[in-house]
């Protein structure tokens, strides 16, 4: 006896403290491509040679009861034909046609047919005559499937024959339940299926959730529309971003969809490979229970100001498609980081091989990729990701775990998108009363597959929470040593967060033994230490500020010697054009000096941060990153605008 399937459970949302911007239309993936309508209407189709692939699935029982001259199709048949037909598309150069650009089709076509009986029929002998009688839309029925039969031409008489009743009832019988019409981008295993199926119950669209898509299917939705380019990649797998070619699209896509395309955004897709159930690739890759959990956490954290914002999760299955190949090829070309073997080597990924697919929002360049050389820039991306993970923190009792510089995504406010460090200009159009917020960067923490969380569930009528988090003693995290300075003081960072795990003392560095289900308990100074290790670093690799450029003064011109006298009108208005200037320079310096100190306050507050998050001498009573915002609330470095 198979065991009972327990039904999906849904999180809550709780309450979540700031403010976060609208959610983007998810317009790529979620109803095929963009492209399938205009196809639709411009595609020519020959309705002769449609009806001709039609005919060829019917299937004609060879029963050698006599059939009578001019006998009517069962109701169950001659109902099917009329459907299927009236879903074929009309063909506008045919005269029968009316032109139609709505998406409902409004010419159908009815189909009679009868067998011509003849003295000794054979099997190969079985004649079909087949009449399209066009009929105005006013006068077509509307078919359903409790609609009574349509009225055949033929009489009662030839109907309540009973050599042909028992024959059709037989048919209808055999036909009552017809054949599930199958997607070409579907993929038909049901073993596959089912060994992904807590990954699809997580989907949010009906195509993601309908089964595993073939990855040349899923990815020709969107070819013609996207430029395809890698990002990243990482021992989770790669990092890939799709760009709208606007004008590709004109031709093709309507006015209001191509609106749709561009408040979408460009998207960022995380394509994991999958271990495999059994046999090779089974004790790599990441498993589906990671996968699972990942996926909550995006979803359960995407109200959350700071945190990545999630659009759908795919399943699909066999080689990299062609755009995938192509940017995989350039980044290996342009790139010195790429270590992941090439997805089209079979003895790396066989055809058969499934992928998890996380579509999210694009939430800018990669910290470590990004080069800072401003307090103010430090300033902004060291609070907000604090203040991201206090939110976390109250609404979801929230460890990130693997906060290095590639989990942190800025991206610009300003209109232009620009990201250099702000002018004194800037520094004066945003007054700040905590200096938060002058550089205009923006940041996202991305990449929760080694974070831990508790989802609230909604119909639970207890109020338990299901706790998503993963086995980091498995991940052999804590025995590597690293190459460099930053990867030393990365690869430390992951053995100070074990020891406040398992001890509560960071510093406790000595190996224990594990135990089993720790890494499911809620541990919050992880947050404080990853945080240290964040400000360090950005300390640490800031490149020098450019000093304020300076404006050329113009060269001395000599003096003409018709002018060596000034009138007294003349000298009046140079002294008053010099007072001006004097005044205006007096005010520059004056704000040269207030950035200069507005600056050097930022640095010290840092500096002091540093001081309250050390590992072996910091406040005692820091323990979650929480805290730390309350302690920089009330200590005046942040306002309370800037949190909620």
């Amino acid at each position: 006896m198979e065991p009972k399937q327990s039904k999906p459970k849904s999180v809550a949302q709780r309450r979540v403290y700031g403010k976060r911007r609208a959610n983007a239309p998810r317009a790529v993936f979620d109803q095929g491509s963009p492209m399938r309508e205009t196809r639709s209407r411009t595609q020519h189709v020959d309705p002769v040679e449609n009806l001709q692939a039609k005919l060829a699935q019917v299937t004609i029982d060879n029963d050698t009861t006599h059939q009578p001259d001019n006998h009517a199709w069962p109701p169950h048949i001659e109902r099917k034909q009329q459907q299927e037909l009236a879903e074929t598309p009309p063909d506008e150069s045919s005269p029968s046609t009316t032109e139609n650009t709505s998406d409902t089709p409004t010419t159908q076509s009815s189909i009679e047919s009868s067998f011509e009986e003849a003295p000794k029929p054979k099997q190969c002998e079985t004649m079909v005559e087949v009449r399209i009688c066009p009929e105005t839309p006013e006068k077509l029925p509307q078919i359903t499937s409790d609609s009574p039969a349509p009225k055949s031409e033929f009489t009662s008489e030839d109907r309540e024959k009973p050599s042909t009743t028992s024959s059709y009832r037989r048919r209808a019988e055999r036909k009552k339940t017809p054949a599930p019409r199958r997607s070409s981008g579907v993929v038909h295993d049901s073993k596959a299926s089912d060994y992904v199926g807590p990954i699809l119950s997580e989907a949010l669209s009906p195509i993601a959730a309908q089964g595993i898509q073939r990855f040349d299917s899923w990815a020709s939705r969107s070819a013609n529309m996207f430029d395809v380019a890698k990002l990243a990649e990482g021992s989770y797998g790669e990092v890939y971003k799709l760009h709208l070619r606007e004008e590709a699209c004109r031709p093709v896509v309507s006015k209001s969809k191509l609106a749709k395309l561009k408040s979408y955004g460009d998207g960022v897709f995380k394509v994991v490979p999958l271990r495999a159930k059994s046999g090779p690739g089974s004790k790599k890759f990441t498993t589906i229970d990671e996968i699972v959990s990942e996926v909550k956490m995006l979803k359960y954290l995407d109200p959350i100001p700071g945190f990545a914002r999630f659009r759908e999760i795919h399943v699909v299955q066999g080689r990299f498609p062609e755009s995938f190949q192509n940017a995989w090829d350039h980044y290996k070309m342009t790139k010195d980081d790429c270590i992941n073997p090439n997805p089209s080597n079979k003895r790396a990924y066989p055809d058969t091989q499934l992928w998890a697919i996380v579509e999210m929002d694009d939430a800018g360049c990669e910290l470590e990729k990004f080069a800072w050389s401003s307090i103010f820039q430090i300033y902004d991306i060291f609070w907000g990701v604090a203040m991201a993970l206090a939110r976390a923190e109250e609404y979801a009792m929230f460890e990130h775990r693997d906060l290095h510089l590639g989990n942190v995504c800025i991206r610009s406010t300003r209109e232009d998108g620009c990201m250099d460090p702000p002018t004194e200009l800037d520094v004066a159009r945003q007054p700040s009363s905590s200096g938060f917020g002058i550089s205009s960067l923006e940041t996202t923490i991305i990449d929760y597959s080694l974070s831990r969380a508790d989802l609230l569930l909604t119909n639970d009528p207890t109020g338990l929470t299901e706790v998503a988090s993963s086995d980091l003693d498995k991940k052999q995290l804590f025995d590597a040593v690293g190459q460099d300075e930053d990867e030393i003081m990365q690869r430390n960072t992951y053995r100070y967060m074990r020891a406040t795990l398992y001890t509560g003392c960071p510093i406790e560095t000595e190996k224990t033994t594990d135990i089993p289900g720790i890494w499911a308990e809620y541990s919050p100074r992880t947050n404080l230490v990853w945080l240290l290790f964040l400000l360090q670093s950005l300390f640490k690799n800031r490149k020098p500020e450019a000093s304020p450029t300076q404006p050329q003064r113009k060269a001395l011109a000599s003096c003409s010697p018709n002018k060596m006298t000034l009138k007294p009108e003349t000298a009046k208005g140079k002294d008053q054009n010099l007072a001006g200037s004097l005044v205006k320079e007096r005010q520059t310096k004056n704000a040269h000096a207030g950035i200069s100190r507005l600056k050097q306050t930022l640095e010290d507050r840092l500096k002091a941060v540093l001081e309250l998050l050390d590992l072996e001498h910091g406040h005692e009573d820091m323990c979650c990153a929480a805290d730390l915002v309350a302690y920089a609330m009330d200590s005046q470095w942040l306002d309370e605008q800037d949190f909620f």
